[in-house]
């Protein structure tokens, strides 16, 4: 018996959403989703958002068989997120009504997309961008990243995919740490604890206790490297060749940037120790630069036959 076909978030919208789109929505859909469907900036449609929000809220706990509090804050899209599963998402699509309007997997994403676009609107510099249909809304999100436009909707898609619900990419919190959270953190709240001017050699000889020791004599006012702090086995597992210290923010955080085998790995550290880490894939060779310009971090690797390059803000993805 051959194994069931993978559940992807394509095969989602082509199930349970395309035959619901208008004709020529459907037709073209690239133009739907770029094309402002409230040029006159009628306040009702957004309001019609809002209430689709309001909406999942009531239905989301029951239609997840748990409880969750769904008060419109970013915690709120965390403890939503472990409630997600193939379970729950299989028992809609085996629905009669899957396909129609009246089908739960249809209601549940097109208000849930409501929904997280709202917590990611709510007290920031952020505003709707009105589609045809609704549920492909967007939200421009102004932070210290530039500007963005997110879609909701296709959060939801992806998060519902084998891939995501099974941890091969990232979860519905995930994308929203990553897209809402992270770009707009209050970075200029967080304490300045490291001096700046602080000349931060290479370690080139890389064992956990050579770290340790690292630590104490350059960046003595991290007391510890932290509870999730990968354990000293898989730290030698990484096969690190260097390790770089850089101080970011104006001294509100220090950056451990080693190569290892395979690629790059980030290291974020607080006065408490390590905050998150990141990994960027690349050949071992030549040898990869990371470099703080500003307010960014730029990882420059060689993967194959082309250069590589990832930015990212400094207090991290």
């Amino acid at each position: 018996m051959s194994a069931p076909a993978a559940v992807t978030a394509e095969k989602l919208f082509e199930e349970a959403f395309l035959p619901l789109y208008p004709e020529d929505a459907a037709r073209d859909l690239k133009t739907a989703r770029r094309v402002d469907a409230n040029p006159g900036q009628n306040p009702n449609i957004e309001e019609h958002l809002r209430e689709a929000a309001q909406i999942f809220a009531a239905m989301a706990p029951e239609a997840l068989g748990g409880v969750v509090d769904l008060d419109f804050t970013d915690a709120s899209v965390h403890r939503l997120t472990p409630l997600l599963s193939a379970r729950a998402r299989d028992r809609w699509r085996a629905e009669d009504a899957h396909g129609t309007a009246r089908g739960t997997l249809f209601n549940f994403v097109v208000h849930g997309a409501a929904y997280v676009g709202e917590c990611a609107r709510r007290g920031r510099n952020a505003k709707w961008l009105v589609r045809r249909p609704l549920w492909e809304s967007l939200l421009e999100l102004r932070s210290a990243a530039g500007v963005a436009e997110l879609a909701p909707f296709h959060f939801w898609l992806k998060a519902l995919s084998d891939d995501a619900l099974e941890g091969r990419v990232a979860s519905l919190g995930d994308r929203y740490r990553t897209h809402v959270e992270t770009p707009t953190l209050d970075v200029g709240a967080m304490p300045v604890f490291l001096p700046t001017e602080r000349r931060l050699p290479r370690l080139t000889k890389v064992r956990y206790d050579a770290l340790y020791k690292y630590m104490r004599a350059h960046l003595p006012e991290i007391r510890d490297l932290g509870r999730d702090f990968p354990s000293p086995e898989r730290f030698d597992d990484m096969g690190l060749r260097w390790v770089d210290a850089h101080i970011l923010g104006g001294g509100r955080l220090a950056l451990l940037a080693a190569a290892g085998r395979g690629g790059v790995h980030l290291f974020w550290l607080d006065g408490a120790g390590f905050t998150k880490g990141a990994f960027v894939a690349g050949d071992d060779f030549p040898e990869p630069v990371v470099d703080v310009r500003g307010e960014r971090i730029v990882v420059m690797t060689r993967d194959g036959a082309q250069d590589a390059v990832s930015e990212m803000l400094w207090w991290g993805p």
